[in-house]
């Protein structure tokens, strides 16, 4: 009798490491990995110059799209089986989970609560909030600076509220709706500075004429952008970190930056590779 129930036993215990088995290589199996795809939809933003802008034609231009275009090459999907969409801020991640984008490049930071709902590679680049003022303005020289300041408050950023609430710097805060607005009203001495993260700041400084304005050379953030990934696709992601390692190992990297970014005096673009998070 002994006998029979440890051999039901045994028996009970083999079902068991063949049922989660099946069922860790079904849950992997629902997830459609990047590293095996034909062609990609991939989100960035639209309203970002230098980053990710999208052009009278309707095509998309930017920093951010050079990446992905790179990236996606390394994949092995031309640039031709590539299709790109506008994303923003509290949309991509609905957007993964849904199916809708196969990746996203929009600036979003790495942040251990990301990581909990999407699988995030790289950072493809580590930018640094820093300040936008006119050029005649020697007042602001750092962060402190900004008190009493009008300071370009963007919709549904939080680079404003960072200084403010965070860092307790009593600038005045100036509502805006994009950052290609800021750089507009501080050319025009509607607003004092614009704070955001360092390619934001180089790229919009590049719409105003004349050097009207430069970025002070004071960051006092890192922003570690990710890449955006269905999340489980681990795979996927160590074949963008490859990539990504690969652009930076080429001099790609340092040629998409040089020539986005070389001015107006932004004294941090690196291209060195970051270190990445590792996947999960």
């Amino acid at each position: 009798m002994r006998a029979t129930r440890d051999a039901a036993i045994v028996v009970i215990a083999a079902l068991a490491v063949l049922v989660a088995v099946v069922a860790y290589r079904a849950g992997d199996a629902a997830v459609s990995s990047v590293a095996d795809k034909d062609t990609l939809v991939i989100g960035v933003e639209d309203d970002k110059p230098g980053l990710g802008t999208r052009t009278p034609a309707g095509t998309f231009t930017g920093f951010e799209v050079d990446v992905a275009t790179y990236v996606a090459g390394r994949l092995g999907v031309s640039e031709g089986a590539l299709r790109f969409v506008a994303i923003h801020p509290g949309d991509w991640e609905r957007a993964l989970r849904r199916g809708e984008v196969d990746l996203v490049f929009a600036g979003y930071p790495i942040t251990p609560q990301l990581a909990d709902r999407v699988t995030v590679a790289g950072p493809y680049y580590v930018a640094h909030q820093s300040i936008l003022v006119r050029a005649d303005d020697k007042s602001i020289q750092n962060v402190r600076d900004l008190r009493g300041k009008r300071l370009c408050q963007v919709a549904g950023t939080r680079a404003a509220d960072h200084i403010i609430e965070d860092l307790d710097v009593a600038a005045v805060p100036v509502p805006a709706p994009s950052y290609a607005d800021c750089a507009q009203r501080l050319a025009g001495k509607d607003l004092d500075a614009v704070s955001a993260d360092d390619l934001i700041l180089a790229g919009i400084a590049a719409t105003v004429s004349d050097s009207a304005v430069v970025i002070v050379n004071a960051p006092f953030t890192d922003e570690r952008y990710g890449v955006g990934l269905q999340k489980g696709d681990i795979r996927g992601c160590a074949a963008v970190n490859r990539a990504i390692t690969e652009m930076y190992q080429s001099g790609a990297a340092n040629t998409m930056l040089t020539q986005g970014f070389g001015s107006p005096g932004l004294s941090r673009v690196t291209g060195t590779a970051p270190s990445f998070e590792g996947c999960a």
